[in-house]
């Protein structure tokens, strides 16, 4: 599943959703994580909606973002677009993260990462 991270050094999580310029993203797996490039996007435009907007339609293709903060109107945009939020509590490495995520995905995942996981998959 692909992954976005919101950081402004390329190591840590440590961006706020609405002032990320640019998300570090991942595909992750129980076993494998590669890297996988970076989303640019856009910051400009007066209207807020807007910027929420332009960063939900860069990370369509992820299932989960990390984020160092988000606010309520931007966690509900993400989820209406099936893409799951995730605060980080403290400014952890993205390597740990991924690391943590790779450990829950090797058990039983909870009901709402097994959602995340079939994102883009095709229904039987």
């Amino acid at each position: 599943m692909k992954v976005a991270f919101a950081s402004t050094d390329k190591v840590h999580v440590n961006e706020h959703f609405g002032r990320a310029e640019q998300f570090y993203i991942w595909n992750v797996g129980p076993e494998e994580s590669e890297f996988s490039g970076v989303v640019q996007v856009s910051t400009k435009g007066d209207d807020e909606a807007d910027r929420i907007e332009a960063r939900c339609s860069g990370l369509a293709d992820c299932a989960l973002v990390y984020v160092a903060q988000i606010g309520g109107p931007a966690a509900a945009r993400l989820v209406q677009k099936k893409i799951h939020p995730l605060k980080s509590k403290t400014e952890e490495p993205i390597s740990e993260v991924i690391k943590k995520l790779q450990e829950v995905l090797q058990g039983t995942p909870p009901p709402w990462l097994r959602k995340a996981l079939m994102k883009g998959e095709s229904p039987s």
